[in-house]
């Protein structure tokens, strides 16, 4: 759950050269989407088809990740296109999964992702973690905008609707499509898993405030905003959901579960026996009414993140990074990883949303 957190101030952007890229038919631009109930405006990554002729740039290159090309604020092409939100994981940005992202894209779906503010790279703190109900109106905010904002609305078919989410992203894309989550459960749970990155994130005492770290209270679940943390997000408008590891696992109440309507594809990253509890959703998808359940042998958590370049290692060893956010020990190569679960992901939105 503390994913990248503490690398943020290493992830500054890095541009190729236009003409070392391949052609692709992908756009990609950053919108500003009201959100009363932030205060301030969400800040939402678009990618979309688009055959324009336009300069291309990578989007979500860095220093340790490697991007996907796009042409930069290009013309969308024309039609209406099914709508796919993105929910990243907790201290990461929804550009740390454009390569998902770029290969929907390409295959004629608009998707939008918001850095959700309080939980992205540089702005996260165990407090704002477990407020995943801002999370999902994060989501629900960009639905209404795309759906009837100028630009938008002549391209998105608002009858098709998907979310797809990893980690806490992938807690978000559940509690968007109906579950609910019971606070006692994930007190427990983190009771009996205190070793687990969620909990320990919670215990300890210092987040990412505008880049920097900062002291930060520690977060005793038990006493957290019960009425929130357990309320209804369903929204209606969203009749598909691929879910990649999702944090909360263990939390969600069975009978909210059994009720959700939308076309729902679970994915566990790792062997049956390496997957961890935190993350581990068999059960969860069990009692997924005509849920697709898959994991993806050869692989852990950190395989959904971006390609890492050749001195990633390096980088983030100086930084005291101890998480293995690049470390392929005992992992199949990530690219081949990718290329699995994509297959699965388009095989999903194709089969729900076209």
């Amino acid at each position: 759950m503390k994913t990248l957190l503490t690398i943020t101030l290493l992830l500054g952007s890095a541009l190729a050269p236009a003409a070392a890229l391949a052609e692709t038919f992908i756009g990609a631009t950053t919108i500003s989407v009201p959100s009363p109930q932030r205060g301030k405006p969400l800040m939402v990554d678009v990618w979309y088809p688009s055959d324009a002729k336009a300069p291309e740039t990578p989007v979500g290159d860095n220093r340790i990740f490697t991007g996907a090309p796009a042409k930069r604020d290009a013309a969308i092409n024309p039609g209406k296109f099914p709508l796919i939100l993105l929910s990243h994981g907790s201290g990461s940005k929804a550009q740390g999964m454009t390569w998902i992202a770029a290969r929907l894209a390409e295959k004629g779906f608009i998707v939008a992702g918001p850095d959700h503010p309080g939980t992205t790279s540089g702005d996260s703190t165990p407090i704002a973690t477990p407020r995943i109900w801002e999370r999902t109106q994060d989501l629900s905010n960009i639905i209404t905008w795309m759906t009837g904002e100028a630009r938008w609305k002549a391209s998105v078919d608002a009858s098709r609707i998907g979310v797809i989410g990893f980690s806490l992203g992938g807690s978000t894309a559940l509690e968007l499509i109906g579950a609910r989550a019971n606070l006692n459960a994930y007190a427990d749970y983190c009771d009996h898993y205190s070793m687990m990155m969620d909990c320990q994130w919670y215990a300890g005492g210092f987040g990412f405030v505008d880049g920097k770290r900062v002291a930060s209270p520690v977060v005793k679940l038990r006493d957290f905003d019960k009425a929130h943390f357990e309320q209804s997000n369903l929204d209606p408008r969203v009749i598909s959901a691929v879910i990649v590891d999702p944090g909360l696992a263990t939390a969600f109440r069975p009978q909210s579960l059994k009720t959700i309507e939308a076309a729902t594809t679970v994915i566990n990253l790792g062997d049956a026996d390496k997957i961890p509890v935190a993350v581990d959703a068999r059960m969860l998808s069990s009692q997924l009414p005509g849920a697709h359940y898959h994991q993806i042998p050869g692989s852990n958590h950190f395989s959904f993140l971006p390609v890492c370049k050749a001195d990633a290692l390096e980088i983030l060893s100086e930084a005291g990074e101890k998480d293995p956010i690049c470390d392929g020990e005992g992992v199949r190569d990530r690219a081949t990883v990718h290329e699995e679960a994509a297959k699965l992901i388009l095989d999903a939105f194709n089969t729900s949303l076209k």
